[in-house]
């Protein structure tokens, strides 16, 4: 049914690669997360706590450079561990602080000096502006439903995005004690749709209708990936999945396992995949001046 319409979304939906480092450790934590490309000029869409964090990494990484080069003043120092200690205390450092967190773009352009971010003040919505590039690497732009499309209960929908990093292209080197993007290892991760139906709509009375709540999760790593139809026309983005309850639970439920009697115990969630509307996010494109497309 989303054969042609998940070729279509690919062009131009993207993954951002991203490797984080917490000071307790050598081990890098993989992660993913996606936006989508709304015109040729660089601007592209996404969540808002995924543009937080771009915005975040740079604060980390600078802060973990002024950590390193203070530690380097005082490795000599017969009272080093002391010293050391009240570095931490000083850059709040424990072993499970974040301390270096790097994000790699994957195919969007072919080289960037930076980029602006506009993010929504009260939604999970954001603005991307790439800069400083020659030439983009994505194929299309996304086509947001008109006004005037139909959008009700029980309409299948797709989503896509970049859950389930495989991507290995990174490492840490000890002798600089950072973390690095490599040329070796695997540089992508298989992109993963995710088909779902219109169960109800997301509204409250600061922003009227905002938003759509499908009958499937969004995974993570979909964040700030398009919710489209079979014909590839874009109808929200992801941001978040909600749990509710169902209530069958069983407790001492006693069942057999391995020709083995077991009691156990369970507790039911059904998981709601919460999309952003596209009328919310032509509004928000067209408050900023970002040209956008229809079908």
């Amino acid at each position: 049914m989303f054969i042609d319409a998940i070729e279509a979304v690919s062009r131009f939906t993207r993954p951002i690669h991203t490797i984080m480092r917490s000071y307790g450790g050598q081990q890098l934590l993989p992660g993913a997360a996606t936006l989508f490309f709304v015109n040729e000029n660089g601007f592209a869409v996404t969540c808002k706590h995924v543009a937080d964090m771009l915005i975040q990494a740079d604060q980390i990484n600078q802060h973990f450079m002024k950590f390193k080069q203070e530690r380097q003043t005082i490795l000599n120092q017969p009272k080093y561990k002391a010293l050391l200690k009240g570095l931490e205390l000083k850059y709040h450092y424990q072993p499970n602080s974040t301390v270096q967190l790097k994000n790699n773009f994957v195919d969007c352009v072919d080289k960037l000096s930076g980029f602006n971010i506009h993010t929504h003040p009260t939604l999970d919505l954001a603005i991307v502006q790439f800069m400083g590039f020659d030439q983009i690497r994505y194929t299309d732009c996304a086509k947001f439903a008109p006004l005037s499309a139909e959008l009700k209960q029980g309409k299948f929908l797709c989503r896509l995005g970049f859950p389930f990093p495989e991507f290995n292209n990174y490492t840490y080197n000890q002798s600089t004690d950072d973390i690095e993007w490599t040329q070796t290892g695997m540089n992508v991760s298989p992109r993963f749709p995710l088909e779902g139906m219109v169960t109800r709509f997301l509204a409250d009375p600061q922003h009227g209708l905002y938003g759509i709540e499908m009958s499937t999760p969004g995974l993570r790593g979909q964040s700030g990936g398009p919710l489209f139809d079979d014909k590839g026309t874009v109808y929200g983005m992801q941001f978040s999945t909600k749990h509710l309850h169902l209530g069958f639970d069983l407790e001492d439920k006693e069942i057999m396992i391995n020709n083995q009697l077991k009691k156990i115990n369970d507790y039911s969630f059904i998981h709601l995949g919460q999309c952003i509307h596209a009328e919310t996010i032509k509004a928000f494109l067209k408050q900023h001046g970002v040209t956008y497309y229809e079908v």
